[in-house]
């Protein structure tokens, strides 16, 4: 009955002896493999092939996974350029803008005066510059004096019945 799990005595058992029976008990049931060498070791023919397709398998995988992520960089790289040639769309379309205005400005007629007056340092004309000049009243367009004649182009049969009638 010592094999038993039931204890039939009133008095508590003790634990450090049965702790130290389990731990015992497994070291009894490892069992130590040696190493034998390769040539005694026959692995059969559709070990072999299970052996293959399974590297074969995570092969594939890892080439697959390896596509996907480099397709996903380039993808990557194509959306940043998009997104940058965006901004850089914007930055330029807010350049012509400014660009527009500015020009709109310099076309004023006020400010086109004031920087005549203050860079070049041009005045508005005064009475004394005016100078007047008399031209004599001759016509300077010469009439046509030869005559423009238009040939209508005809084809042969109208020729033809030009000479015959006209004659």
């Amino acid at each position: 009955m010592a094999g038993t799990r039931y204890q039939y005595t009133t008095s508590p058992r003790k634990l450090e002896p049965d702790v130290q029976r389990k731990k015992h008990k497994r070291q009894h049931n490892l069992k130590v493999v040696e190493d034998l060498p390769r040539q005694k070791v026959k692995v059969s023919k559709e070990q072999k092939r299970k052996q293959k397709n399974l590297t074969l398998i995570v092969i594939g995988i890892f080439i697959l996974l390896l596509t996907i992520s480099y397709r996903n960089s380039q993808i990557n790289e194509k959306f940043n350029e998009a997104q940058n040639l965006k901004k850089e769309l914007s930055a330029l379309q807010k350049e012509n803008e400014q660009l527009e205005v500015n020009i709109e400005n310099s076309l004023n007629l006020n400010n086109i005066e004031k920087q005549a007056k203050e860079k070049l340092g041009m005045q508005k004309l005064t009475n004394k510059q005016t100078v007047y000049i008399t031209l004599p009243k001759k016509d300077y367009v010469e009439p046509a004096t030869e005559e423009v004649v238009k040939e209508n182009e005809q084809n042969w049969f109208e020729k033809l019945v030009d000479k015959i009638f006209n004659r």
